[in-house]
């Protein structure tokens, strides 16, 4: 597992599933973590769980201003910002394309693309300025595959993947690391929106065939360090049983 001590990590979605265990396994790591979510009570609360080492920021990563200002903040509070992980992200609406409320589906694509732009956007200028960076996403085989019912949220994970390629064409020469994780299905309250919508095959898995949080979690530890070098512009999928061992997982 890749060491961050002194390293300063952004994490967006940390209220809750992925987002928090990931802040509590960059700390075992040796960071320090800024908690991004707009559940700003959420992030509090872990925050005092952490300790010292970490900042609760509340935002919306839809509002690129807001996230902007974030990023200025965690800057002038921990003297700069070596990682984004870009986990914020929503499944609703779920139903039919032909179905589907402009505005609700549209609300999705603001949270899960345009955030991941606007974090993306908003910690470039200075990791580049600096030398170097990791940006991390958390993406999905449903960006690769059509799912019924999930048509904002496969096609806001279809551009994911994309600005995640994007990143790396344009900057990695300057230092960028730009990679995601598809982590398959993970046990989280997602998911538990997935289950109760009886919407497509996902909905019908088994509960224990969902892997725990912390998998993704160290998995976005490990992808931190030059390990994962050879991911660049792409997706570490943990599903594979290789990139599991690697990790260090079950």
């Amino acid at each position: 597992m890749a060491r961050l001590t002194g390293k300063t990590v952004l994490i967006t979605g940390a209220s809750r599933g992925i987002g928090a265990a990931a802040a509590r396994e960059f700390v075992q790591a040796g960071a320090r973590v800024a908690l991004v979510a707009r559940s700003g009570a959420a992030i509090a609360t872990l925050a005092r769980e952490i300790g010292e080492s970490a900042l609760a920021l509340p935002c919306d990563v839809a509002d690129f201003t807001a996230l902007s200002q974030v990023v200025t903040e965690v800057r002038t509070r921990f003297g700069g910002l070596d990682i984004l992980v870009n986990n914020a992200g929503v499944i609703d609406p779920i139903g039919p394309l032909a179905q589907a409320d402009p505005a609700a589906w549209g609300a999705l694509i603001d949270i899960n693309l345009k955030g991941v732009f606007n974090g993306m956007r908003a910690v470039l200028p200075g990791m580049i300025s600096a030398g170097g960076g990791t940006i991390l996403t958390v993406s999905s085989g449903a960006a690769h595959n059509a799912l019924d019912g999930w048509s904002a949220y496969c096609a806001s994970k279809a551009g994911v993947a994309m600005l995640t390629r994007s990143a790396d064409r344009e900057n990695r020469a300057r230092g960028i690391r730009a990679l995601g994780l598809s982590p398959g299905t993970v046990a989280t309250d997602m998911q538990r929106r997935i289950r109760e919508s009886g919407v497509n095959r996902i909905s019908r898995l088994d509960w224990a065939e969902h892997i725990p949080p912390a998998w993704p979690a160290r998995a976005l530890v490990w992808m931190s360090g030059p390990e994962a070098d050879e991911f660049l512009g792409q997706e570490v999928s943990l599903r594979e049983q290789a990139i599991r061992r690697r990790v260090g997982l079950a």
